[in-house]
């Protein structure tokens, strides 16, 4: 029975992950460490935190999942499918595979971490994507705000649109680390919103409409850091600020989504990205698009997207 293991080496996530027969049965994480205050970390600290983080992930891995008749490595060797992209992060994951491999005297098969995260929501999602020849896939996180058009075994990733400066993702843990949340600020900035939400009266208008700035599939977001630190300075609610950036990034990625289909009219439509884990963005588009989106443990960074590829690879290359 075909076993695949994936390795996943992101600037804020140690991951390995197992694929049995197509499913998922074991997918690992270590985040790393961020001191309180910082909004992110040097390349040479992520390397550092990986290099010292995957060899407790490979012990639980051996401890959960005796090692056995693997069929190949993946890994995630760089950011995304274009020219010149790189990231030292992604090398301590590579050395890590190509190491297993050589022991295990299987192949090394080498993907996008962008890839990995399509991969990880089409299985999360049901798995219908992977029989299309192609679909629309946003990926929205820290490290990227694109609109991809995805093909073949392998979700080649084509860029057709995006942020022309702040990622979403960005932005929010900017905003959150404003209003004194822990980075990465995601899931507290959401309860911030909701908690908010939750002193309106019936009818009250939350905040005023966000003025976006969308010119066909590409955005701004720097705006909306500028917006939060004028409200902060107004002393308005910072449940208000927070509502506010989730509903100007909503905005953002909803201008986008209808521009992208007129381009590329009857597609589906996949989110992926730690910032599609919103709750009250990922319920926005289901309802208006039918949209597919991740759960939330395939959202943010994994390996079971790269461990998937790897078996899709397998299969490509013995069919």
């Amino acid at each position: 029975m075909p076993r695949f293991l994936g390795i996943d080496t992101s600037n804020y996530t140690t991951s390995v992950s197992v694929v049995d027969n197509g499913e998922v049965v074991l997918n690992l994480k270590s985040p790393l460490k961020v001191r309180q205050g910082q909004l992110g970390l040097r390349q040479s600290d992520a390397v550092f935190y990986h290099i010292s983080n995957l060899p407790e992930l490979m012990e639980r891995l051996s401890a959960s999942e005796p090692v056995k008749n693997y069929s190949a490595v993946g890994c995630s060797a760089r950011p995304r499918d274009a020219e010149g992209s790189y990231m030292p992060c992604f090398l301590a994951g590579v050395a890590a595979a190509h190491s297993a491999a050589a022991v295990l005297g299987v192949p090394v098969f080498e993907f996008s971490h962008q890839a990995g995260h399509i991969a990880a929501a089409v299985f999360s999602s049901g798995g219908s994507l992977f029989d299309s020849e192609k679909f629309l896939a946003f990926h929205v996180s820290g490290g990227t705000t694109e609109l991809l058009l995805c093909k073949g075994r392998s979700f080649m990733c084509e860029i057709i649109g995006g942020t022309k400066d702040l990622n979403a993702g960005q932005a929010i843990d900017r905003i959150g680390v404003m209003l004194g949340l822990d980075f990465p600020c995601g899931p507290a900035l959401e309860k911030m919103a909701d908690e908010y939400l939750g002193t309106l009266k019936n009818g009250e208008k939350p905040h005023d409409k966000p003025e976006i700035s969308v010119d066909g599939t590409e955005c701004n977001l720097s705006g909306l850091e500028n917006i939060a630190e004028r409200m902060k300075r107004r002393c308005e609610p910072d449940g208000k600020t927070a509502l506010f950036t989730i509903d100007f990034i909503r905005d953002t990625l909803d201008r986008m989504t209808e521009n992208a289909l007129a381009l590329y009219p009857g597609l589906p439509l996949l989110y992926a990205g730690g910032v599609m884990s919103n709750r009250r963005i990922r319920e926005y588009f289901e309802a208006k698009y039918g949209a597919l989106f991740a759960e939330p443990e395939y959202s943010s960074d994994n390996a079971a997207g790269i461990a998937l590829l790897a078996s899709r690879k397998w299969d490509e290359l013995n069919d």
